[in-house]
């Protein structure tokens, strides 16, 4: 019988939505794409998505700008993180998080990952007292139980900054992801769940760490023009000594995104029906292991992860190159040299690590695929079939036995 190949694109977004289109036109038909350059009476598109979003979270204060890397790092040094410091992070992450402590001059301490594919809160605990900022990761989506880990920095003093470019919309026992931490960081590069191809926002209760990031991201002094900033107030003790390092989003990119945020809860609802139809094609699959999802967790997935836990080098290779070829196409964060998006601890040489053991276990086995919302719900259970049949063929055949 021959093989049913997918014939789809992982890297296909949607086209980005009419109303945002429209919006866009209208600011380059302005010319005013610089988030201060506004007409008497106007409000900049960047000023607005910035009440909005704040609005959306829940948040006093959102502040958007260039990346979601640059994000991070003015996050960082808004809570005064510099040279030689330490900054916790989780060693399963992408190398933009890792990336953002190097920029300031600090050094990361990696904290191992657990089979949830979420940050080792024992190993965390354990490493409390090397520093006292955490930069968490929810990686690909997955969420921690918040509640212990705020108890447990909070109990050592530990600030946590939380990288939510995964999660925009998810919850932890109903808490936006985002708002358990001092600063929640997000994403609106391509990929994420909000696509403007490169951007960042900011969120935090914390009016003199928002006034801060606002003078980093280059507001000059402004910094009254910003939609959910703090008041002239908070701005007096820190704009005369705050460097401006400049990364502001313009309103091109805002334009873009109001629209989407406007539709995100639907869109979300969206993606994980995709997820539940992968999950639930791959569900019982021998020698193939699915993360268990909390119940205090909603999530929102716009990608998909499973282990091949054990498997040895070589037989997650052949499920890679054999799915590949019927037009699946699987990432591996256990693969031995770093590939496009994808890399390990280990890669980032700039920032050495003692061995994380239980991370190489977990990476060696885990395999990552997006899911745009161009699939159909179709797209997905033949995406999850193909998957099966090929981790069963060779798990029946012996390929996951070590030599």
């Amino acid at each position: 019988m021959k093989k049913e190949v997918f014939t789809g694109s992982f890297t296909q977004q949607e086209p980005i939505p009419e109303a945002a289109q429209a919006a866009a036109l209208r600011v380059m038909q302005s010319g005013r794409l610089h988030r201060y350059n506004t007409a008497p009476g106007e409000v900049s598109e960047v000023a607005l998505l910035e009440q909005e979003f704040a609005a959306w979270t829940g948040a006093r204060h959102a502040l958007a700008v260039a990346s979601g890397g640059y994000a991070l790092a003015t996050a960082l040094r808004a809570l005064g993180v510099g040279p030689g410091d330490k900054v916790l992070t989780n060693a399963f992450t992408l190398a933009p998080v890792p990336g953002a402590i190097a920029s300031v001059g600090a050094e990361p301490v990696f904290v191992e990952v657990t089979e949830a594919l979420v940050i080792d809160l024992d190993d965390l605990a354990a490493k409390l007292g090397e520093a006292d900022v955490l930069l968490l990761s929810h990686m690909r989506g997955h969420i921690a139980d918040m509640d212990r880990l705020m108890e447990i920095c909070n109990a050592a003093g530990v600030r946590v900054v939380e990288d939510c470019a995964h999660t925009m919309g998810a919850r932890w026992n109903g808490v936006m992801s985002g708002r358990h931490g001092v600063i929640g960081a997000y994403s609106t590069q391509t990929y994420k769940h909000m696509n403007s191809g490169e951007g960042g926002l900011l969120i935090t209760d914390d009016a003199e760490l928002a006034a801060r990031m606002v003078m980093l991201s280059g507001s000059y002094m402004l910094f009254e023009r910003h939609g959910a900033a703090p008041g002239p107030e908070a701005f007096e003790a820190v704009k005369y000594h705050t460097p401006n390092v400049s990364g502001r989003m313009d309103n091109l990119r805002a334009a873009i995104l109001r629209p989407q945020l406007a539709e995100l809860d639907a869109q979300c609802a969206r993606w994980n029906e995709r997820y539940r139809t992968v999950e639930a094609g791959l569900r019982g699959t021998p020698g193939l292991d699915l993360v268990d999802r909390p119940q205090g967790e909603a999530y929102v997935m716009s990608s998909f992860q499973f282990l091949l836990l054990d498997w040895p080098p070589d037989a997650v290779a052949e499920v890679i190159d054999k799915c590949a070829a019927r037009g699946v196409e699987l990432k591996w964060f256990g693969g031995a040299e770093p590939a496009g998006f994808t890399s390990r601890y280990d890669s980032w040489r700039y920032a050495p690590s003692a061995p994380m053991p239980q991370t190489d276990r977990i990476l060696a086995g885990l395999l990552d695929l997006r899911l745009p919302l161009t699939f159909s719900l179709d797209d997905c259970a033949q995406i999850a079939r193909i998957i099966r049949e090929e981790v069963t063929d060779l798990y029946r055949r012996g390929a996951p036995a070590s030599d």
